[in-house]
C-alpha cells in the first residue's frame, strides 16, 4: 500500500485528474485548486529567486519587525498577559518569525511558538530559523489556555475558492472538464442559486462570482479562539474590501502568470481574498474587527520610513537596496495598496495602530 502511494504521489497530477475527469465527470475548481496546492506545497519550498515567487519578510526585515512592534504593543496594552502563545499560519522559511520574535523581546515578549503547517519540505527550513516551534497540521490542535497573537501572511490566498456563474437557466457551479487532454472550464448541472448571496441572484448571464469556504473556515476558527482565549490576529494578503465579480484565479510558476491548467501541482495557484466576507464571518464571532487598509498605509502607520532610515544610518552602503526594498513592500504601485491587512482582537483588547477608529 505505501508503494502505490508513493507511486500516486509521483504520478503527475494532470494525468490523476483527467483520469478522474473521464471516469466520473468534471470536478469543481475548488477540488482541482485543492489538490493542485498540496501537492504543490508538500513537495518544494517554493520562495526566493529559484523558486516560484518571493512573499514580503523575505524582501525585507522591516516587514516581521513592524508585526513584532505592533503584537508587542498590543500585548503590552493588554495587560502583559501570561503565557501567551504567537501563532504563524503557513510560515514560510520562518522568515517572518524570525524577525517579528526578535522585535518582541525586546519589549519583554516572549511567546510559545506555534506554527500552522502541512509542507514536509517547509518544515525542516522552519525549525532550522525557529528551533522553539511547535508544529500544527490545523488550528484545532492549538492551545486553548492562553491568549493567542495570530499572523497569517499570504495564507488565505492558496486557499481553494469555488466560482458559480450564472448561466441562462439560473446559478451554476464553474467546473473544470476536458476537451480532448486539455482542462478547460465548463458548467455543472447543479442550481446553485441558493449560495448566491442576494446582492448578485439578478446578476447578468455569465457573471462570476467567487466563494472560499476554506477561508471562512479559517477566519471562524481563529475569530472563535480570539474570542473565548484573548489575543489579536493580522491576515495579511491581496485581495479586496469591496463585493466583486469576476476570476481571480491565476497560477505562478519561476516569478511568472502561468495559465492555472498548464501544470497542477507544479505551480502556485491562488486567489484574491474576499476580505468584506471575512470580516463578517469574524464579527459573528464577537470579536473587534479593527478594519483591513492596504498594506502601505499601514507599515506607513507603524513606521516604516522611521524604520528605513534607521537601517540606512547603520549601513549607508545599504541605504539604496533598503529603500528599495521599503518601496516594493509598501509603495502604492507595488505590494502597497494590493494587499491589505485586517486585524482583529479579542473582546477587552485594546484597539491596535495602524487601524483607524471610526
Amino acid at each position: 500500500m505505501n508503494d502505490r502511494s508513493a507511486n500516486a504521489r509521483e504520478r503527475p497530477l494532470a494525468d490523476v485528474f483527467r483520469r478522474l475527469i473521464r471516469n466520473t465527470g468534471p470536478i469543481s475548481l475548488a477540488h482541482f485548486m485543492a489538490e493542485s496546492n498540496a501537492r504543490y506545497y508538500t513537495t518544494r519550498d517554493p520562495l526566493g529567486a529559484g523558486g516560484d515567487f518571493v512573499t514580503a519578510p523575505e524582501i525585507s526585515q522591516m516587514f516581521g519587525e513592524l508585526i513584532g512592534l505592533w503584537l508587542a504593543d498590543m500585548w503590552i496594552r493588554a495587560g502583559r498577559p501570561d503565557p501567551v502563545g504567537f501563532v504563524e499560519l503557513g510560515p514560510g522559511r520562518g522568515t517572518l518569525a524570525m524577525d517579528a520574535l526578535r522585535t518582541m523581546k525586546r519589549y519583554g515578549l516572549a511567546p510559545e511558538v506555534h506554527f500552522v503547517e502541512s509542507s514536509p519540505a517547509l518544515k525542516k527550513i522552519q525549525l532550522e530559523a525557529v528551533p522553539q516551534a511547535r508544529f500544527h497540521g490545523d488550528l484545532a490542535s492549538l492551545p486553548a489556555d492562553c491568549p493567542l497573537l495570530v499572523v497569517g501572511n499570504e495564507f488565505l490566498d492558496a486557499l481553494p475558492v469555488r466560482q458559480l456563474v450564472r448561466a441562462a437557466e439560473g446559478w451554476r457551479e464553474r467546473m473544470v472538464g476536458l476537451d480532448g487532454d486539455s482542462f478547460i472550464y465548463t458548467i455543472g448541472g447543479q442550481p446553485m442559486d441558493s449560495a448566491v448571496p442576494p446582492s448578485w441572484r439578478d446578476g447578468r448571464q455569465g457573471t462570476i462570482i467567487e466563494t472560499s469556504p476554506a477561508a471562512a473556515a479559517v477566519v471562524y476558527e481563529i475569530a472563535g479562539r480570539l474570542a473565548a482565549q484573548g489575543g489579536c490576529a493580522l491576515l495579511i494578503d491581496y485581495g479586496h474590501t469591496d463585493n466583486r465579480a469576476g476570476s481571480t484565479v491565476q497560477a505562478v510558476r519561476a516569478h511568472r502568470k502561468v495559465d492555472p491548467f498548464d501544470a497542477p501541482g507544479e505551480a502556485d495557484l491562488t486567489a484574491h481574498v474576499d476580505f468584506a466576507t471575512l470580516a463578517r464571518v469574524a464579527q459573528s464571532r464577537g470579536v473587534t474587527w479593527m478594519g483591513t487598509p492596504p498594506q502601505g498605509q499601514w507599515l506607513r502607520a507603524l513606521g516604516i520610513d522611521t524604520r528605513a532610515e534607521a537601517l540606512a544610518a547603520r549601513a549607508p552602503h545599504l541605504r539604496d537596496a533598503l529603500f528599495a526594498a521599503r518601496d516594493r513592500i509598501a509603495a502604492d504601485d507595488q505590494m502597497g495598496q494590493l494587499f491589505k491587512v485586517m486585524g482583529l482582537a479579542a473582546p477587552g483588547w485594546p484597539h491596535g495602530v495602524g487601524f483607524e477608529q471610526e
